[in-house]
C-alpha cells in the first residue's frame, strides 16, 4: 500500500497544491507507523527546512485555484502568509563542512544537535516522497532499534558508537560508526575487514587511556551490554599461528548497513503508541496528529512525528548501582532552568581545553549530553553509564558501586563544570589590597572583581555568591574583613550554637559514687564554659575545683588544664570524666588509681592483667605526699565502691550524695587489703605493703598506682559502677528528642551566620600581633546568587563513624526571605527566593540510606519526585520533610524597595 501512495504521488507531484502534499505527507507517515520496527529506516531533516515546509502546506486555500494561473503563482500568493514553496532540501546545517560519504563513519553529523530544535526524524517513506519533489540532501539515514529495560520500547538510534581502533603491531588506527546492538561479533567482523586482517589471528581489548583493561571475548553479547561507550579505544591485537592460536574466534552474524551509537545520543522522535524516541515510554495516537494547525507551535504535524505533546523534563536516571546519590544531584542541576537552557544551546564554544584545574571538558560534554537526553521529549528512563564513567575517570572516590553522599558529588560537579567551562583562559595574579578605611561596600566590590578576572562561567553567573568574613583577635583586638565567593551554604541543624555533652564527675574523698551529669554548653565553646555548667549541676563547693580527663581504652588519655580549649576538639563517641578535688594553696600532686583485671585465656586458663573501669584521681599539696599513708588514702577513693557502706547501689542515676565517715582508725583496720603497686617512669611495678616506711616518690606531678583486681575484691567491691562511662553524646536520645524540636531554616541559618572561635587547625595570622591566634570569626551573607544552594548538615563526623541527625527542619518553599541578613547597603531590593528542587535522604546512614529528588517543573507550576527511574506527581505540601538535605532556590524578581 505505501508502495502504490508513493507512485502515485509521484505521477501528480507537478501539479500538487499545498493541502495535497499536506494530506498525502499525512497518509504516507500512517502508513509507515503501522509498520514501524526494529531495523526500519529513519532520516534526520534540517528543523528549519522543515518548519518552512510546515508553514507552506499550513496555508489558508488560494482564494481562486480555477483562475488559469500557474500552480507556482497559486503557491506563491497563497493565503495571507504569502510565503514560497521551499526550495531543495537543505541538512548542511547538521553535517561537519568537511563530511565525506566516503569516510569510514559515513557522514558525521554536529554531536551537539537535538531533536526539535535542530532536526526532525522522517519515516523512510516520507524522506523519499520530499526528496522525490524537492531533491537536495544529504541523505542522513539512522535504524531502529529497540530499547528500554525490556527491550520492547523502539527508538531511533541517532548517533552512532565512534569507536577509535588501533592496531600495535601495524601502528595504523581509524575510527568507526557501529550501532551499540551490534554484537561483539560484528565488532570483531568489521575490525578485521577495516585493517585486512585473519580473523583467526585478532582479539580485541577495551584500550581505555592506552592500556589493556578486558580482553572483549563474549562474540554474542552486545556492545551496549559490554558497556562500550562513545569515542572508546579498542585494541586490535594480531597473533602470529607460529607463536600460539588466536586468543578469540571468528565472530558469526553480519554488519549492519548502519552503524549507529549508544549513550551518547540524542533519542529520535517518531512516536506512536509502541514507538518512542529513545528516552520515552508514552506516546500518541494517530489521531492526535495533524496538518492542519499553523505557525510554530506545532512543529512537527505529521503522524508519528509529534513529539511536541509529549512531557518533557521528565525523564528518570536508571540506578547503575546504588547511584542514586548521582542521580538525584544530576536531576537538581538539570532540572535549574539556566542551566537547562545553557547546555542546550552551543556551549562548546565556551569550553576551556587547557585549563589545568579542570577536566579538559569532557566532564562539561558528558553532563552536557546528558542533560540534552533528559530534556528529550518522553519519560523513557536513561541509563547514565557513560556519565559515570567520566565521573569515575576524574574523580576515583565516586568509582564503583558503593553509596556516597549526594552533596560531595554535587560540590564536585559544580566544581568540575566551572573550571571546564571558565572563560577566562590565562587567570591574572592579583593581589588583595587592605581596606585602609575604605567602605565594605567598596571592599566587597574589589574582591568580586579580582574574584571575576579569574573564575567566569556559567555555574559562577547562577550559583556562586560572596560574603563578608570577619575576624577579630582575642589579645590585641585586631580586625581584618575579607570577602570570600562562595557556591553553597552548609548550615547546622540547629537552634543556636548550643550542645550537649555528658560528663562523668568523680570524687576522690568517698563520699559519693560517681554521677553522670547532661549539660548545655556553647557548641563552639571552650573548657571553661564546660567546667562552669559542670560546677552548678553537681553544687561545687567554693574550696573544690574540677580536673577534666579524656579517658580512651580505660586510661587518662589527657588531662584539659587549659580552659580555652575548644569543646570541638571532643567527638561524640569521647568519654569525658571530672574530678571533683579540693583547692591547694601549693602545687597540687595528683594521685592516679587504675584498676587491671585478669585475662581469660580459655575457660580453665588465665593469662596477664589488663586495664579494667575507669582511673580515679585524688589530690594532695606537695608538702604531704612524703608523710601520706598510700593505702589510708587508696581506701578513701574505693570506699564508695564497698558493697556494705550504706549508699543507694540500685539506681545511682537518681541518688543523692552521702557523706561515709572514713576517717577512723578502726574502720581502716578491717577494710580489705589491697595489692597496690607504684608504677615508675620505666613502667616498672614495685609493691606497696602495709606499715611500710614512706616511699620516695618521684619529682613528677603524677603519682600513678595500680591494683590488680582479684575475685576476692570483687565480693567486697561493687566496680562496675568504673566500667560503664558515657559518651561525650549519645545520638539515639538526642535525636529522638531533636525530631519532635520544631527548627526552622532560619534558625540553622543564625546559627552558621553566629560568631564562633576558630578551630585550632585554622588559627589566624595576626598582623599585628605577628603570631598565630585564636580569632573569633563571623560571617555575614554580601552578595546572594541566582540560585542558592543550602546544604543540611546531617551526617556528624567521629573517629568511628558517621551518625545521621534525623531533625525535621521546617523550610519555606515561597517568599524564603534574607533580606535581613544581607547588610549591603547597594543591595536594596528584598532577597526572596523560591523553592524549585531538593534532594531528600532517607536512611540512617549513607552508607544504607536512599536519596530522591523532589522538582518543580516550572512551565506546569507542579513537583514531581524523582525516584532514580520512576517520575512521579506529587503536592506541594509532601516536599517538606524530615528527609530534605540539599535544598535548591531560585531568586524572585523584585523591584527595588519591595517585591
Amino acid at each position: 500500500m505505501t508502495a502504490e501512495v508513493s507512485l502515485c504521488s509521484s505521477s501528480v507531484s507537478g501539479q500538487l497544491t499545498p493541502e495535497e502534499e499536506r494530506v498525502l505527507i499525512r497518509d504516507i507517515a500512517l502508513a509507515a507507523e503501522a509498520d514501524a520496527r526494529v531495523g526500519a529506516t529513519f532520516y534526520l531533516l534540517a528543523q528549519r527546512w522543515w518548519q518552512q515546509w510546515i508553514e507552506y502546506v499550513n496555508l489558508d486555500q488560494p482564494n481562486n485555484i480555477n483562475d488559469g494561473s500557474s500552480l507556482s503563482e497559486n503557491c506563491d500568493s497563497a493565503g495571507s502568509g504569502n510565503l514560497k514553496k521551499p526550495g531543495v532540501i537543505d541538512n548542511s546545517d547538521l553535517i561537519y563542512d568537511c563530511a565525506s560519504e566516503e569516510s569510514s563513519t559515513g557522514i558525521d553529523i554536529h554531536d551537539t544537535l537535538l531533536e526539535g530544535r535542530d532536526y526532525v526524524l522522517l519515516p523512510h517513506e516520507v524522506w523519499n516522497q520530499l526528496f522525490t519533489w524537492y531533491g537536495g540532501g544529504p541523505a542522513l539515514p539512522r535504524k531502529v532499534i529497540s530499547s528500554g529495560l525490556s527491550q520492547t520500547e523502539l527508538a531511533v538510534e541517532v548517533y552512532p558508537l565512534r569507536l577509535q581502533l588501533l592496531v600495535m603491531q601495524k601502528d595504523d588506527h581509524a575510527t568507526i560508526r557501529i550501532s551499540k546492538k551490534e554484537t561483539i561479533g560484528n565488532l570483531h567482523k568489521k575490525a578485521c575487514e577495516v585493517f585486512n586482517l585473519n580473523p583467526e589471528q585478532v582479539c580485541i581489548w577495551d584500550y581505555y587511556g592506552h592500556q589493556k583493561h578486558a580482553l572483549i571475548d563474549d562474540m554474542d553479547k552486545t556492545l551496549d551490554d559490554a558497556n562500550i561507550q562513545m569515542d572508546q579505544d579498542i585494541l586490535v591485537e594480531v597473533h602470529d599461528n607460529a607463536n600460539g592460536t588466536a586468543c578469540i574466534g571468528h565472530g558469526n552474524g553480519t554488519l549492519g548497513m548502519e552503524l549507529s551509537k549508544s549513550n551518547l545520543s540524542i533519542a529520535g522522535g517518531f512516536t506512536t503508541s509502541r514507538f518512542s524516541s529513545r528516552g520515552c515510554n508514552s506516546g500518541l495516537s494517530t489521531s492526535n496528529f495533524s496538518l492542519g494547525v499553523k505557525g510554530t507551535e506545532n512543529a512537527y504535524g505529521i503522524s508519528g512525528m509529534n513529539t511536541r505533546g509529549l512531557p518533557v523534563g521528565l525523564t528518570g536516571l536508571q540506578n547503575l548501582g546504588n547511584t542514586c546519590f548521582m542521580n538525584s544531584a544530576i536531576q537538581c542541576l538539570v532540572h535549574t532552568p539556566e542551566l537547562a537552557r545553557y547546555f542546550q544551546e552551543d556551549y562548546h564554544r565556551e569550553i576551556n581545553w587547557h585549563n589545568p584545574l579542570g577536566m579538559v571538558g569532557e566532564l562539561a560534554m558528558a553532563f552536557g549530553e546528558l542533560l540534552r537526553k533528559l530534556w528529550v521529549p518522553g519519560r523513557f528512563p536513561v541509563a547514565p553509564r557513560a556519565f559515570k564513567v567520566k565521573l569515575a575517570r576524574f574523580a576515583p572516590q565516586f568509582s564503583g558501586y558503593n553509596q556516597h553522599d549526594s552533596q560531595e558529588l554535587l560540590a564536585f560537579l559544580l566544581d568540575g563544570l566551572h573550571e571546564d567551562l571558565n572563560r577566562v583562559k590565562d587567570k591574572p595574579y592579583i593581589k588583595s589590597r587592605d581596606a585602609d578605611g575604605r567602605s565594605d561596600e567598596e571592599v566587597a566590590d574589589e574582591y568580586w572583581a579580582n574574584h571575576i578576572a579569574r573564575n567566569d562561567s556559567i555555574i559562577v553567573d547562577v550559583c556562586q555568591g560572596q560574603y563578608k568574613s570577619t575576624l577579630i583577635c582575642p589579645l590585641c583586638n585586631k580586625i581584618s574583613v575579607t570577602f570570600d565567593p562562595f557556591m553553597y551554604l552548609s548550615l547546622p541543624l540547629q537552634f543556636a550554637s548550643t550542645r550537649s555533652m555528658t560528663v562523668t564527675v568523680f570524687t576522690c574523698d568517698g563520699s559519693s559514687l560517681p554521677f553522670a551529669y547532661t549539660v548545655a554548653v556553647p557548641k563552639q565553646g571552650r573548657c571553661s564554659d564546660l567546667i562552669l555548667a559542670l560546677s552548678n549541676a553537681c553544687s561545687l563547693q567554693a574550696t573544690e575545683k574540677l580536673l577534666l580527663s579524656e579517658i580512651k581504652d580505660q586510661a587518662i588519655h589527657r588531662m584539659v588544664d587549659d580552659p580555652l580549649t575548644l569543646l570541638s576538639t571532643f567527638k561524640d563517641d569521647d568519654h569525658l570524666a571530672a574530678y571533683k578535688i579540693p583547692k591547694l594553696e601549693k602545687n597540687a600532686i595528683y594521685l592516679c588509681l587504675a584498676l587491671r583485671c585478669q585475662e581469660q585465656a580459655s575457660s580453665d586458663t588465665q593469662t596477664g592483667w589488663k586495664p579494667y573501669g575507669t582511673p580515679l584521681v585524688a589530690a594532695v599539696s606537695a608538702d604531704e605526699i612524703e608523710s601520706m599513708d598510700i593505702h589510708r588514702t587508696v581506701h578513701k577513693m574505693l570506699s564508695p565502691f564497698l558493697r556494705d557502706n550504706g549508699l543507694e547501689k540500685s539506681d545511682h542515676s537518681d541518688m543523692p550524695d552521702k557523706n561515709i565517715d572514713t576517717s577512723s582508725s578502726s574502720q581502716s583496720d578491717t577494710m580489705p587489703k589491697l595489692p597496690i603497686q607504684l608504677v615508675d617512669e620505666n613502667n616498672a611495678l614495685t609493691d606497696l605493703f602495709v606499715g611500710e616506711e614512706a616511699v620516695k616518690f618521684s619529682s613528677s606531678s603524677f603519682i600513678h598506682l595500680v591494683i590488680n583486681w582479684s575475685t576476692e575484691l570483687s565480693v567486697k567491691y561493687d566496680i562496675p559502677y568504673l566500667e560503664n562511662l558515657p559518651e561525650v553524646c549519645n545520638y539515639g536520645h538526642v535525636s529522638k528528642k531533636a525530631r519532635t524540636d520544631p527548627l526552622s531554616l532560619y534558625n540553622c541559618l543564625e546559627a552558621f551566620l553566629s560568631e564562633e572561635p576558630l578551630v585550632p587547625e585554622e588559627m589566624w595570622y595576626c598582623p599585628q600581633c605577628k603570631e598565630r591566634r585564636q580569632a573569633s570569626k563571623k560571617l555575614d551573607l554580601w552578595r546572594l546568587p541566582e540560585v542558592l544552594v543550602i546544604h543540611l548538615k546531617r551526617f556528624s563526623y567521629s573517629r568511628s563513624k558517621k551518625h545521621k541527625i534525623g531533625t525535621f527542619v521546617n523550610f519555606p518553599i515561597h517568599d524564603f526571605d534574607l533580606t535581613d541578613y544581607v547588610p549591603n547597603k547597594k543591595s536594596s531590593a528584598r532577597q526572596l527566593y523560591e523553592l524549585y528542587a531538593l534532594i531528600n535522604h532517607y536512611g540512617t546512614s549513607i552508607g544504607s540510606g536512599h536519596y530522591t529528588a523532589n522538582i518543580k517543573l516550572l512551565d506546569e507550576n507542579r513537583w514531581y519526585n524523582f525516584d532514580d527511574s520512576l517520575v512521579t506527581p506529587i503536592n506541594e505540601d509532601e516536599v517538606i520533610s524530615s528527609g530534605a538535605y540539599v535544598l535548591f532556590y531560585r531568586r524572585v524578581k523584585t523591584v527595588s524597595g519591595g517585591a
